[in-house]
């Protein structure tokens, strides 16, 4: 790949720093109450630590240490007692602006930083007792594709139909606050897949057992699952010449693209044209031939598996993915209708159950490798100098990931949101 985000000095992060620790953001850190958070368990963004506390002082983590170390600490204590500590999730496909999904109750619920993928374009903001939301603005496809039949164009996606407008228009977005860009390569009529004319979202979403689809070989795909449903409605894509052209764009101007890709002939088109993300996880099989050209790309996936668990090639596909060594992200596609507004812990277990990852895995996928991938080191951590984007759950979500769904304490840049802790250990 001859682009990585991987500094953390880059125009895009001294954009988003710049919008985060604007003047009126540090006038409102100097108000936050400092806090000293005694805990059984702490997860830092990497492993679970015990007998450890965290400091934060001004919005950010000022220390992170041992209980004893930090009990001279002259600050307010709370102390949580049997529960877990942890960064808030990074939610890295969202569309809450075109959904209205209101911003608070996703924070509520454990998700401190989201990248909402395809909706109005604005500059990052949030942060500081607030969500902290980044975009990539409508989505680039081609004249009349993807998902423009369905949703239009307004806000939503945008068409090109040459290199110059690709590229123009890559600019724009960027002016615009882009911190990603995406793509479309989407032709339809994938079986399973929520935006195929042929699926109905019912009330048993989130409980489809995915081992029903683990005998498909990657290899070798149903010869049926794609070409019938494809029969049906065809969406034109960006061809491989326009996409280059966005994604040499975007690199010159320090951005990623990302692109929805579902099946074969997008996944092929994003290898050549040498996309950084694959905003899904595939619908359709996709052979191990390309995936491996893929992993050799060093191409990140977002997941949502949890949105996409009735797709054929789901499982076969995430299970390949992880065996050849892909690096599988975390995103639930939060405002999609049978998503949980906040931490989808259905998508953290389908993770474990088709990429077999193990537990810490799945918790670095939303936390620390996540702050990593944006290009924010510290976001998604819990260490010295990290915002202080923080969630507590009562017991160990090691043992049960469902209870990151309802966390009992949020804090967003030191700010306390959510505090449903009755507790009497909390000091002056």
């Amino acid at each position: 790949m001859r682009f990585r985000l991987i500094s953390p000095i880059t125009p895009c992060l001294l954009l988003i720093l710049a919008i985060f620790t604007s003047s009126g953001a540090i006038a409102r850190e100097t108000q936050h109450e400092s806090v000293l958070l005694h805990a059984a368990r702490v997860f830092d963004g990497y492993n679970i630590r015990t007998n450890t506390s965290v400091l934060v002082i001004n919005g950010r983590v000022a220390r992170i240490d041992t209980r004893e170390s930090l009990e001279s600490s002259n600050v307010k204590v709370i102390d949580l007692g049997d529960s877990t500590i942890l960064p808030g999730f990074i939610e890295l496909h969202a569309h809450l602006s075109f959904q209205n999904i209101p911003a608070d109750t996703v924070l509520k619920h454990g998700v401190t930083t989201i990248r909402d993928v395809g909706g109005p374009i604005h500059k990052p903001y949030g942060g500081d007792g607030a969500l902290r939301v980044l975009t990539s603005g409508p989505i680039i496809t081609a004249p009349n594709g993807y998902p423009i039949p369905m949703l239009g164009d307004t806000n939503v996606a945008t068409s090109v139909s040459t290199e110059e407008e690709a590229r123009s228009t890559v600019r724009d977005l960027i002016r615009g606050g882009a911190v990603v860009i995406k793509v479309a390569l989407e032709p339809g009529g994938e079986a399973g897949a929520p935006w195929s004319s042929s699926h109905g979202h019912d009330s048993n979403h989130g409980h489809h057992d995915p081992a029903a689809a683990e005998h498909v070989d990657a290899r070798h795909p149903h010869p049926h699952a794609h070409d019938s449903s494809h029969a049906q409605h065809t969406w034109p894509l960006l061809s491989e010449t326009i996409v280059r052209a966005i994604v040499d764009e975007a690199h010159k101007n320090n951005r990623q693209v990302t692109a929805h890709i579902a099946e074969v002939k997008g996944a092929q088109i994003a290898i050549d044209a040498g996309i950084d993300e694959w905003a899904h996880m595939p619908c359709n099989v996709i052979p191990e031939s390309l995936l491996k050209q893929a992993v050799a790309q060093n191409v990140k996936i977002v997941g949502t598996l949890d949105t996409l668990s009735k797709c054929s090639g789901i499982a076969a596909n995430a299970r390949s993915w992880a065996a050849l060594g892909g690096e599988l992200l975390y995103g639930a596609e939060v405002a999609h209708p049978d998503i949980p507004r906040g931490i989808d812990a259905q998508e953290l277990m389908y993770m474990m159950q088709m990429a077999k990852l193990d537990v810490m895995d799945v918790l670095r996928a939303a936390t620390s490798k996540a702050g990593r991938h944006l290009s924010l080191p510290l976001l998604g951590t819990l260490q010295k100098d990290a915002p202080a984007d923080i969630i507590a759950v009562r017991g160990d979500p090691a043992h049960n990931l469902k209870i990151l769904e309802y966390p009992d304490l949020v804090m967003s840049g030191g700010e306390i949101v959510v505090n449903n802790f009755k507790n009497p250990h909390v000091s002056p």
